[in-house]
């Protein structure tokens, strides 16, 4: 029984999840949005470690023999900023880099923030849930009913370039300080909250208009093909943010509405519009003697292709006005859908409820190791049983998203390492056993 899990396990370590999770576990991530990290724990004289450079080896059945090094730091030229970069090749000719700066505040007011972001994998092996497969001629890859064998796989390249523009709004929490300060005990906040001390975003927690220009292209060649997929726009984001604590919320809501628009950069038909709204919330479910923090998070997240235009059924079905499977209305991989591959279901529309139990314990036996505390700092590690439950469909009614449902639960072990959140997921579903390794929760999308 241990080996056939640890067989499923293994499988499901698919080379698109091994190269990014492994390229972004030790970068910062978008958590910790213009804010000022203070730990009050460290003895005097310790110092809050600013800079990092670790080289990593593995092995795997997917990319052979890997070696790869990430290097970052945060405070560097304004105290709010992070930047990182790691690079990852194999011996099947896997290469894949990725470089970040996070958070940096532009010369004009003080309201203003830039995060470019540029990622770019050149893969040994790609599975992509999308039309090609000539085992399906009559089925749609990533319908909600499709078969979780209809993909294409093969040698493929994924290339994304985006920077964005954030904008604190003079509201609520954000009104004096657009940068925000937490004072931490042992990883966890003792002091400033950020939010969460009332429902009216005028007067609690901060609120941030985004603006993201992004492009991106995946290409998979496969032995009867070359299939290349771009796409270029903009999204916009209206989001408040309050939460006590954005990095680890223990109370407090955060609500958001994006827009993507591709005016058709690939051709006149390939142009799309796509909204999501996605919806946290958190409860405090107080300490223990077992437990420093215990709580309650729930999310919920809704998508639509508006632009969406289809022709005809079956073999002669046309969509035009669509985006890519990994754009929108898509679910499966590290945030959503853990139990499934990554974009393993997209359609016009998508809905998914899920609820987590965050759960602290009081012995970190990480965090008192004397060798490991010269290169890391554990503040503390989180058990999380999580459940998770939606579905993607053909048109926008409540009635079809909310038939035969899918479903994905698991549990995951996560860590505050050097106050960054790093996760490992391993999910079930009827589709088998899957780990997914990340940074920061799941939710909300940042």
């Amino acid at each position: 029984m241990v080996a056939a899990i640890a067989s499923a396990v293994l499988r499901s370590l698919r080379v698109t999840r091994i190269l990014f999770a492994l390229a972004l576990v030790w970068a910062p991530a978008a958590v910790s949005a213009q804010s000022i990290l203070i730990e009050r724990s460290l003895e005097p004289g310790d110092e809050d470690g600013q800079f990092f450079a670790l080289p990593f080896a593995f092995s795997s059945d997917v990319l052979g023999f890997a070696v790869g090094a990430v290097a970052g730091g945060r405070g560097l030229f304004q105290d709010q900023t992070v930047f990182a970069g790691s690079l990852i090749g194999s011996t099947n000719g896997s290469i894949a880099t990725y470089l970040y700066a996070e958070n940096f505040q532009l010369p004009l007011g003080d309201r203003l923030f830039a995060s470019p972001r540029i990622t770019y994998a050149d893969l040994g092996e790609l599975d992509a849930y999308r039309d090609g497969n000539p085992e399906f001629p009559l089925e749609r890859a990533g319908d909600n009913d499709s078969d979780e064998d209809n993909f294409v796989d093969g040698e493929g390249s994924d290339a994304w370039y985006r920077i964005v523009f954030k904008y604190v709004l003079p509201l609520g929490h954000g009104r004096d300080a657009p940068i925000h300060t937490y004072y931490l005990e042992g990883g966890l906040l003792a002091e400033n909250p950020a939010g969460a001390t009332s429902w009216n975003p005028i007067h609690s927690g901060r609120s941030l208009i985004e603006l993201e220009p992004f492009y991106r292209e995946q290409e998979v060649d496969t032995d009867e093909s070359s299939d290349v997929i771009e796409t270029a726009g903009v999204s916009l984001r209206l989001r408040h943010e309050n939460v006590d604590f954005l990095q680890n919320p223990s109370r407090g809501s955060i609500k958001q509405v994006r827009l993507t628009y591709d005016p058709g950069v690939s051709g006149r038909d390939s142009s799309y519009f796509v909204w999501e709204f996605e919806w946290s919330q958190y409860f405090d479910l107080g300490a223990d003697n077992w437990f420093r923090q215990k709580v309650l998070a729930l999310n919920f997240w809704l998508s639509d292709t508006p632009s969406w235009d289809e022709d005809g059924k079956g073999a002669s079905r046309v969509v035009r006005h669509r985006p890519p499977n990994f754009v929108g209305a898509t679910l499966g991989g590290t945030d959503r859908f853990r139990g499934y591959p990554m974009d393993r279901f997209s359609d016009k529309s998508a809905i998914l409820y899920t609820a987590e139990l965050r759960l602290i314990p009081e012995w970190n036996p990480l965090g008192n190791i004397g060798w490991l505390k010269r290169f890391v700092r554990v503040d503390w590690w989180q058990i999380v049983p999580f459940v998770e439950v939606g579905r993607v469909a053909p048109h926008f009614r409540l009635a079809d998203l909310h038939t035969d449902l899918r479903w994905s639960a698991g549990v995951g072990i996560r860590g505050s390492v050097n106050t960054l959140i790093v996760r490992a997921d391993v999910a079930a579903s009827k589709e088998g056993l899957r780990v997914q390794m990340m940074v920061a929760h799941p939710f909300p999308s940042l």
